[in-house]
């Protein structure tokens, strides 16, 4: 399967497991991680915006906290609408575009190097949630401002995200409420706990479950619905990974063997 992006560092050239990793490899990791580093300094660069333009205390209050309120529900309604759409694999243009988002990190939801977002579909997409508003509120200072918190809250975001597929259990009861819920949307059904740290949205529109036994365990949860009959009729995505990878990602060499 091709999921590590062509352009990465020499770190990156060599795949990387969340589930034989430890924590402090995860730590050196994540902060080489080049999408990563684009975040912090463009948050940098954004507060430097805001420096040399403030807006005042309160829009800027508001701004920053608009943006992160915002990103719960953000989050969820890409995630369930678009990171699982089965629309864009019908797409020539975004079949790749659909396969490197979301696809790969369900074919192998440990590969460290797929489980970050793409910057080419994150960064417009952060732009878009927040900046506007902090705009409206404060100005160019406020819009740097909210983009600077959309931007750490995608950091936070992203490593509560490499945590929860970290092989450990959370001594933190609340983290690993979290891990439990993102694990079984990974393993059992993924329609549904579309949060990461905020389950908020999924408990309002009736998608969070506790337990795997109050569902069927989905046969689509590895693959989102793109099965090898899909890939007959819409080869895009197919001919981009190699095929189409079946099974759970922990045995499929020897399934395959």
């Amino acid at each position: 399967m091709k999921t590590a992006d062509a352009n990465a560092s020499a770190f990156w050239k060599r795949s990387h497991h969340l589930d034989r990793m430890t924590f402090r490899e995860l730590v050196i990791a994540y902060f080489q991680y080049p999408a990563i580093i684009a975040y912090l300094l463009l948050a940098a660069a954004m507060i430097g915006v805001w420096a040399w333009q403030p807006a005042g205390v309160v829009a800027t209050a508001v701004s920053v906290s608009a943006a992160v309120l915002a990103y719960p529900l953000a989050w969820y309604l890409l995630h369930r609408y678009v990171l699982h759409s089965r629309w864009m694999f019908k797409v020539p243009f975004l079949a790749g575009t659909w396969k490197r988002i979301h696809y790969d990190h369900h074919q192998d939801p440990n590969h460290l190097e797929v489980l970050f977002g793409a910057l080419h579909t994150t960064l417009p997409t952060i732009a878009l949630v927040t900046a506007p508003f902090g705009y409206m509120v404060g100005g160019i200072g406020g819009a740097a401002a909210a983009m600077a918190a959309g931007l750490l809250t995608t950091c936070f975001y992203e490593f509560c995200h490499c945590i929860q597929h970290l092989s450990y259990k959370p001594k933190n009861k609340q983290l690993a409420l979290m891990k439990q819920r993102h694990m079984m949307h990974h393993f059992h059904d993924e329609d549904g706990n579309y949060g990461i740290t905020n389950f908020f949205w999924d408990r309002l529109f009736g998608t969070m479950y506790e337990r795997s036994g109050e569902r069927p365990k989905s046969p689509t949860v590895f693959n989102l619905g793109y099965t090898q009959e899909a890939a007959e009729k819409y080869p895009w995505v197919s001919r981009l990974s190699g095929g189409v990878a079946v099974g759970h990602p922990r045995y499929r060499d020897q399934q395959q063997g």
